[in-house]
């Protein structure tokens, strides 16, 4: 343990409090809840802010039993129901000095916060976050291939906060910050309702923080359970994305665009080889053939991930991967040029 984190363990017992943005969780909360009340806690106390969003299952019951068995556990509401909205009351009602933006999806090791709010210390970083293990929200083969196919790098690209490595990055998933730095930079756009953690990055790295990524530690993401739900997730993402670079670009890399373009690509490929059919076959030939390349370039790379992903996880399941990655990366794609063509500024 380095000299600061001494000095942490010495001084007075700072106070961590965790942000949660509930809506609709009963079948992950109490999961959530009790491995973050069984993180170690050694050098510091806690307390978890649940910000609800007016659940219509049993979320609200089973977080008030929860908070009336431990004090730690506060319960919150969000009139709006929105999530920056609820990690904005959250920020405001906290009393730590550090403030835990996680997930209801996710449950974390036991060091999750203790790592981070040292490594918090020993970089001078004013956020940390653990590697993010995207894992099956259910026993079956479609839930594996959902989450293998989002923790690979040809289903989230190698930048994606389900892949990258470990060091000084842009963006966290679940990250461990210093709370008063997000307040002077205005906490959370609540007129994001995707992407407002990308775009709290941004203006924490245009105002001179640093974030980093742990590998000592992670958090286990219960990734969707059926592709219906992957891809109604996956075009809302998308969807976002463009409103999201309208309001903030720097806050965007060119990955998000990807599976747009990919699109736009067929789209207009399919458009050639539909007039290049009432040309003679020489032209027929030129106009046609760009659409089976491309789509078997990208079928090649989507098998060469359900190889691998095969060869690791030795599991039949993974033959679903490639379905998987064509809803992901269409639906995705689909939900960007939408949104364009809508003009939408949200």
């Amino acid at each position: 343990m380095n000299e600061e984190a001494d000095s942490l363990r010495c001084s007075r017992r700072p106070l961590v409090s965790i942000v949660l943005a509930v809506l609709n969780e009963e079948r992950y909360i109490e999961a959530t809840i009790r491995s973050l009340l069984e993180q170690e806690t050694a050098d510091f106390d806690l307390e978890i802010c649940v910000v609800d969003g007016k659940s219509t299952d049993r979320t609200f019951e089973i977080v008030r039993r929860l908070a009336n068995h431990d004090h730690r556990v506060r319960l919150l509401l969000n009139e709006k129901r929105k999530t920056p909205a609820a990690f904005n009351i959250g920020l405001h009602s906290a009393r730590g000095e550090y403030v835990c933006i996680f997930g209801a999806h996710a449950e974390y090791a036991p060091n999750y916060i203790s790592v981070c709010l040292h490594e918090l210390h020993r970089t001078g970083a004013v956020g940390c976050s653990g590697v993010l293990k995207t894992v099956a929200g259910a026993e079956t083969s479609e839930a594996l291939a959902i989450a293998w196919t989002l923790g690979h790098p040809f289903g989230s690209s190698s930048r994606s906060v389900r892949t990258q490595k470990g060091g000084f990055v842009d963006s966290i998933p679940f990250p461990v910050f210093r709370r008063e730095p997000l307040l002077k930079v205005g906490g959370y756009d609540e007129t994001l309702h995707r992407n407002q953690d990308n775009d709290l990055n941004q203006r924490l790295r245009s105002s001179g923080y640093q974030l980093y990524l742990t590998e000592r530690t992670y958090a286990r993401y219960a990734a969707r359970t059926s592709i219906a739900k992957l891809v109604m997730y996956a075009y809302r993402s998308g969807y976002w994305n463009y409103i999201s670079i309208r309001r903030n670009a720097a806050s965007m890399a060119i990955h998000h665009f990807v599976p747009a373009f990919f699109v736009v690509t067929l789209a207009a490929f399919s458009l050639f080889a539909a007039i290049g059919a009432t040309f003679r076959p020489t032209y027929w030939l030129v106009m046609v053939m760009p659409l089976p390349a491309v789509l078997l370039a990208y079928l090649s790379l989507a098998l060469i991930a359900a190889i691998q992903i095969a060869l690791h996880e030795r599991s039949p399941a993974a033959l679903l991967v490639p379905v998987v990655m064509c809803a992901f990366h269409a639906s995705y794609g689909v939900g960007t040029i939408y949104a364009f063509l809508r003009r939408d500024f949200a």
